[in-house]
């Protein structure tokens, strides 16, 4: 007698979930079941992952006897199932993920380097140069191995290797923006900004709305001279971002340089309003002076000593304008006298290599 076939029958249970267990299938297929002497359920178990995650399935074997087969979850599951913990913040879940995916399997790449960014996101960069090396020789055309390989290096200061990694990422993908801003960034370390220019001003042509691509080549071109470029792209990153500290303390200095003092007087008071530094306060103190404000000056100079004590440049700055206040009384002023004396004494007791405030005080020391 001819036994009917049977497909394969997912094994659910009575809320229609998948799970592990003996399969449900027809009478026939029970019937030859219980001559079997035992059925196992073999489920392979991941991290975070338990049967449910699994299709038990009943299979039709020559003789009429089944078979339990467990369908395993793809490559392509798991490492979304580690990167999706990664996301999560979960990172010695996804670790171990991407760790069994590696002992099946040591070649997928994928895992490696999602293992070298959880490192870098650790800021463990010892740990993720080997790792993202090695997705690298995997893969020579991955754009992420060798991009995040050249981070890695850049973090450990092994700037020529790190340009190295960064060429062959930008091989691949020479339009990258982010490619193009860390090698431009890694030869400034290096100190060659004339190779750093020419990928600073390619990743501007590539996203000419990114401020910060504008920031970086800015500080190139205030490094090699060309001041008037770099106060251009200054400005543009300040419409373009949200300005902070030193974006406009780098403005200030390149406004200073090209002698726009008041510019450079204007930006200081944008400045002191966004972040009232000891250093912020400081330089609206120096603009003013150069401007003939020395009421402002003075009163600029004292707000950065009181929110730094010992910030010895604004203490200079109080020395300079009382001393002058002395001065130009016919040296009547005696409190202006007293002040900045002791304004000199307290800067050379924070910074003592300071030969100009050593003559002043040698000079005027005694009044």
């Amino acid at each position: 007698m001819n036994r009917p076939a049977f497909a394969a029958v997912p094994v659910v249970s009575e809320t229609g979930a998948p799970r592990c267990g003996t399969p449900i299938g027809t009478k026939v297929a029970m019937q030859a079941a219980s001559n079997m002497k035992a059925i196992a359920c073999s489920t392979a178990v991941w991290i975070g992952a338990g049967c449910d995650h699994h299709v038990t399935t009943v299979t039709a074997v020559p003789g009429g006897v089944t078979r339990a087969q467990v369908a395993e979850p793809s490559v392509n599951d798991r490492l979304a199932q580690a990167h999706a913990a990664e996301r999560a913040g979960e990172y010695q879940v996804a670790l171990a993920v991407f760790r069994q995916i590696l002992a099946r399997n040591p070649t997928i790449a994928t895992a490696y380097i999602g293992i070298g960014e959880i490192y870098m996101i650790q800021q463990d960069f010892e740990a993720a140069e080997p790792v993202l090396a090695r997705a690298a020789r995997l893969e020579p055309r991955n754009f992420d191995a060798q991009y995040g390989h050249g981070r890695a290096l850049q973090m450990l200061d092994r700037f020529i290797e790190a340009v190295r990694a960064y060429h062959r990422a930008l091989t691949i993908r020479p339009e990258n923006l982010d490619a193009n801003q860390q090698i431009a960034t890694t030869y400034i370390q290096m100190g060659e900004p004339s190779s750093a220019m020419i990928f600073a001003e390619k990743a501007v042509e590539i996203d000419p709305a990114s401020g910060p691509a504008r920031v970086n080549l800015a500080a190139i071109y205030q490094d090699v001279g060309r001041t008037p470029e770099a106060i251009h792209q200054y400005e543009a990153a300040v419409e373009l971002m949200d300005p902070t500290s030193p974006l406009l303390l780098s403005l200030i200095k390149a406004l200073v340089h090209e002698k726009r003092y008041v510019d450079a007087k204007n930006t200081a008071e944008y400045l002191v309003k966004l972040d009232p530094s000891a250093r912020a306060w400081e330089r609206l103190g120096w603009c003013a002076f150069r401007l003939g404000d020395y009421q402002q000056s003075i009163e600029s100079y004292r707000a950065s000593v009181q929110v730094d004590p010992d910030y010895w440049p604004a203490l200079n700055g109080v020395g300079c304008n009382a001393l002058n206040t002395w001065l130009l009384s016919g040296k009547t002023e005696g409190s202006a006298f007293l002040e900045a004396r002791q304004s000199f004494r307290r800067s050379l007791r924070a910074n003592p290599d300071q030969q100009k405030v050593i003559s002043l005080l040698s000079r005027y020391g005694s009044g």
